[in-house]
Order: C-alpha cells, then sequence, then structure tokens
C-alpha cells in the first residue's frame, strides 16, 4: 500500500486491480454516479487488457436475478463487474461500443491469480432487461454467439404485481395496479419498433410499464432459441431455486462447469406488501394461462405455478 494511505477513505480493487476511493453510504448518489462513470472511462483505455464474460444472467426482472448473482459473486472462480450488476450494454447502452463494455470487468490477470487455486476464471453479469428488450438477444448473438445464458422465471401472476410495486416504489408507476394494467397496451404501442429502428432510444414505459408484457415468458425464450442452441440455455423456475437453492445451485454450477461450491443463499429485494387482490389475480391467471401452456410445450416441462 503507497505510504500514507488512509485505509478508511481507499481500498484495493481485488477484481480489478488498484487503490480506488471509498464511496461511503453517505456520499450523495449523484457524485457516486460521477465516481464510477470516470472510473469506467478509465478502465476503457485497459479494455484489452479485462476479461470477457462467459455467461450472463439475462432475467427475467423480479424474478430472484439479484439474490442469484450475489450467490455467483461469492464463488471463487467467477468475477463480476467491478461496479454494477448489470452493465446494460447489449440493450441501453449498446451504442457506446465493445471496449466500454469489457472496461466494466477486472483486469484479465488479477483475477486469474486470484482464482488460481480454484481453477479457471470466469466473467459474468446480469442484466435483467436482456431478454425482455427487442433487440438485445440478437445483439447477444452477433457478438458472442458461444456465450452461455442463463434464465430465470417466476410466477408471471406474483411477478407483474411485484414489477408493479417496485416501480410505484422508485417513483416510476403514479397509478392504482388495476389502471396501471389496463394502460399497459397504450403505454407499450411502437416502443419495440422505435428501439428497433433506433439503438439510442430508451423506452420509459417499455422497461418500467410492462407488467403483463414482461410475463409472456414463451414469446421471449422462443427468440432466444432463434439465435441460441437450447443447451447453451438454462431456465431456472424461481420458486423451486428458493426452495431447494443447494440443488438448484449445484445445477447451474454443472451447466456453466464450474467447480462445486456453496454460498450463503437469501433473497434480495423483495417487496413486502399487501397481497394482490383475488379478483386481478384471476383475471391474469386467465390472461397468462395460453402464455404458460407454450411455455410449457417449448421447455418440455410445467413450471412449478402450472402444477
Amino acid at each position: 500500500m503507497p505510504d500514507g494511505l488512509d485505509t478508511r477513505r481507499w481500498y484495493w480493487d481485488r477484481r480489478g486491480g488498484g487503490f480506488i476511493r471509498a464511496q461511503s453510504a453517505a456520499t450523495p448518489k449523484p457524485l457516486r454516479r460521477v465516481g464510477r462513470y470516470a472510473y469506467a472511462q478509465i478502465s476503457t483505455l485497459t479494455a484489452p487488457l479485462r476479461l470477457e464474460p462467459s455467461f450472463i444472467l439475462m432475467g427475467a426482472q423480479r424474478c430472484g436475478t439479484t439474490s442469484l448473482f450475489r450467490a455467483l459473486s461469492a464463488h471463487p472462480q467467477l468475477a463480476p463487474p467491478t461496479f454494477w450488476k448489470g452493465i446494460n450494454y447489449f440493450d441501453l447502452n449498446y451504442y457506446r461500443g465493445a471496449a466500454w463494455y469489457r472496461s466494466h470487468f477486472p483486469v484479465a490477470e488479477i483475477a486469474r491469480r486470484r482464482a488460481a487455486r480454484y481453477g479457471a476464471v470466469a466473467a459474468f453479469e446480469a442484466s435483467g432487461y436482456y431478454v425482455y428488450h427487442p433487440c438485445a438477444v440478437e445483439r447477444l448473438a452477433r457478438d458472442v454467439p458461444a456465450m452461455k445464458l442463463v434464465v430465470m422465471l417466476r410466477d408471471p401472476v406474483d411477478r407483474a404485481y411485484s414489477a408493479y410495486k417496485h416501480e410505484h416504489a422508485r417513483g416510476f408507476e403514479h397509478e392504482g395496479f388495476e389502471k396501471a394494467l389496463a394502460l399497459e397496451d397504450d403505454r407499450l404501442s411502437g416502443e419495440a419498433e422505435r428501439m428497433r429502428d433506433d439503438p439510442t432510444y430508451k423506452s420509459f414505459s417499455h422497461r418500467h410499464h410492462s407488467y403483463r408484457h414482461r410475463g409472456h415468458y414463451a414469446e421471449q425464450l422462443e427468440r432466444v432459441f432463434r439465435f441460441f442452441p437450447q443447451a447453451q440455455v438454462h431456465v431456472i423456475d424461481s420458486a423451486e431455486f428458493f426452495d431447494r437453492p443447494e440443488r438448484q445451485f449445484g445445477r447451474l454450477l454443472g451447466f456453466l462447469g464450474l467447480q462445486p461450491f456453496t454460498p450463503s443463499l437469501s433473497r434480495w429485494n423483495a417487496r413486502p406488501g399487501a397481497p394482490i387482490p383475488s379478483q386481478t389475480r384471476q383475471l391474469l391467471e386467465g390472461h397468462f394461462l395460453a402464455h404458460d401452456k407454450r411455455l410449457a410445450e417449448l421447455l418440455g416441462r410445467p413450471l412449478s405455478w402450472m402444477r
């Protein structure tokens, strides 16, 4: 450590290499964003020295991806991004270029040394919007066709309500749940087409107001399977993961070719609150029925909420 460096204000970045100023919780969020942006800009210069991801946890949103990301991050062979769980390159930031994307991962030599006694190191990220974004899967197939993909799915009724509570708590939704569902089709009309036409366009409603549409899992996985063989895609049932985490986590490690490892598994980002009204649940169950049957046929098995 350099002489005079205050360890209360600086720490060694074991993934990226180098001393970084600590970002305390007291630091205003805008300043933390500026610091992270500056670090990413500097890291772009060393992009060729950094790891490329071996797999991506691509969604779906509000299905347990944050919990799974944290469990994977504890594995000694794995190297998550330096700052963010999700870099959102293949959906929101594709126009920034590959060097910008690579800049978010650790320096390869440092990461390899850290993981050497456990096995080969693998970088990864988790961006829950990839599986739903209309362009992300095609971009992934074009740029990284050998990439392994992990998808986590949850009862689409519970997912829709959880997403609503999440967006409402963040200030991105101001309507009641039933009104938001009624507005959804109009809010999303034409947005996917506009994103396809303009790579820099970021649709607010497509990201924050998709309650039913994000639960059309079969449609999203069919798009994935058009570009990737099913052998490269691992689908996890969220309920089964939280009911039997060691078993499901072990299967995932086998798919990724990693050494066995048992992390501390817990739920993150849960949104407590009143349950979904029974009448609204029945309406949503009816809406998702055909989509769920299509999903079961696609995967060759029903998921937990279908049984």
